[in-house]
C-alpha cells in the first residue's frame, strides 16, 4: 500500500540571516508539504522569500550568514525511512543531496562546472551514491541525456557547457539533478533566463518526467501564468510569509487574499494591448511599494498597500485560516475579498 505521507513536510519554518544592521527574517512561520506525484510552486515577487525556501530545504544557505532559527524539514526519502533535513550534518545532507532531492537553479551556465564535460558532472552523482563505475556512470549519462530530449547524446556529454545552447544546458542541469531518481525535486526559476519558446518545452519535459517517475516537485517561480501551466496547488510568498495556499485553479479563480488578486490583476492578457490603446486604460498595478525586511510594518505586511485595509490589520499578524477545504488565506477580511 502506497503511503499516504507527503514526500516534504515543511513545518514553522524560520530562515534568518545575520548582517551588520542585526538579523533579518528571510522566512517566516512556513508551512507547506508536497506530496508524491504532486507539483507545488511556490510564487512571489523577487525578494518574497521563495527561493530561500527552497535553499533551505537543500540547507545550502550562505554559512555563517543564513541559518534555520526554527521549524522541521520532513523529507520521506527512497528507502521509505523519514528525517528532518534541520538536525542533519553536513555529511548526511552530501547523501540526501543529488540522491533523494535534485535542484535544478535558475541558470545553468553558473550551476555547470566550465571546466568539466557535460558527460561527467551528469555521471557524477551515480558514481558518488550508487557507487557505479565511470563506464556503467557514462552509459546512465546518455540515456538521461536522451530522456530530456537532447539529440545525439554521446557527443554531446564529451562537450562542455559552453559549447551547448542555453535551452540545452537546461536540459542538461534537468538530466543532473534526476541522474539519481530523487524522489523530490526542486526547480528554482528553472525557465525564466531562456526564451519563451524553449521556456515552453522545459515546462512540458518536466511535466513529462514528472508523470514518468511520479515524483513530487517544488517549482519556484514568479510567473503565474508558468504556475497555471504546471502545478497542482500553490503557495503564494510575501515578505517571508505564505499569504495564500490552495489548489491552483480555485485560488486563481477565487483569490482570497489581495495581494493574490493583485498579482493576477496585473498579469497582461492577449488583446489587453490594443484594448488599453483605444480606450486609454492602463495595466493594474499594486500600489506602494514591497516593504524593507529590516523595517517591517507591524500586523500584516500588506496593510499599507492593501485597499481592504482596517485598523485590525495593523496590530497582529494574521493567521493562515482555511477559508474552504483545501484553500487558506491570511487576511482576517477575507470574506469580503
Amino acid at each position: 500500500m502506497q503511503s499516504t505521507e507527503p514526500i516534504l513536510a515543511i513545518q514553522g519554518l524560520k530562515t534568518i540571516f545575520r548582517i551588520r544592521g542585526g538579523d533579518v527574517t528571510a522566512v517566516n512561520d512556513v508551512d507547506l508539504t508536497v506530496g508524491a506525484g504532486e507539483t507545488v510552486a511556490l510564487v512571489g515577487e523577487s525578494g518574497s522569500g521563495k527561493s530561500v525556501t527552497s535553499l533551505s530545504v537543500m540547507r545550502l544557505l550562505t554559512r555563517n550568514i543564513g541559518s534555520i532559527a526554527a521549524g522541521s524539514i520532513r523529507l520521506r526519502r527512497k528507502d521509505g525511512s523519514g528525517c528532518n533535513l534541520v538536525s542533519l550534518t553536513e555529511d548526511e545532507m552530501r547523501d540526501i543531496r543529488g540522491d533523494d532531492i535534485g535542484m535544478v537553479f535558475q541558470e545553468p551556465m553558473s550551476s555547470l562546472n566550465p571546466v568539466y564535460t557535460i558527460g561527467d558532472q551528469i555521471s557524477e552523482p551515480i558514481r558518488i551514491h550508487r557507487g557505479a563505475s565511470r563506464r556503467v556512470a557514462m552509459a546512465s549519462a546518455f540515456s538521461l541525456l536522451e530522456s530530456v530530449g537532447i539529440p545525439d547524446a554521446k557527443r554531446r556529454a564529451g562537450q562542455y557547457p559552453h559549447e551547448l545552447s542555453g535551452g540545452m544546458r537546461q536540459r542538461a542541469t534537468i538530466a543532473m539533478a534526476l541522474a539519481c531518481d530523487p524522489t523530490l525535486l526542486i526547480a528554482d526559476e528553472p525557465t525564466t533566463a531562456l526564451d519563451v519558446t524553449i521556456q515552453a518545452q522545459i515546462l512540458d519535459l518536466l511535466l513529462k518526467l514528472q508523470r514518468e517517475r511520479g515524483m513530487a516537485m517544488l517549482f519556484v517561480t514568479h510567473n503565474l501564468g508558468v504556475v497555471a501551466q504546471i502545478a497542482h496547488r500553490v503557495a503564494v510568498m510575501y515578505t517571508g510569509r505564505i499569504v495564500e495556499e490552495g489548489p491552483v485553479g480555485e485560488v486563481f479563480s477565487n483569490p482570497k487574499h489581495p495581494y493574490t488578486k493583485g498579482l493576477l490583476a496585473s498579469m497582461p492578457r492577449l488583446g489587453d494591448a490594443t484594448r488599453m490603446k483605444q480606450s486609454g486604460e492602463k495595466l493594474a498595478a499594486i500600489p506602494g511599494v514591497v516593504p524593507s525586511l529590516m523595517n517591517m510594518p507591524s500586523g500584516c505586511a500588506f496593510a499599507p498597500r492593501c485597499q481592504f485595509a482596517i485598523e485590525a490589520c495593523g496590530k497582529a499578524v494574521p493567521a493562515l485560516e482555511a477559508v474552504g477545504p483545501l484553500h487558506k488565506s491570511r487576511c482576517i477580511r477575507w470574506r469580503e475579498i
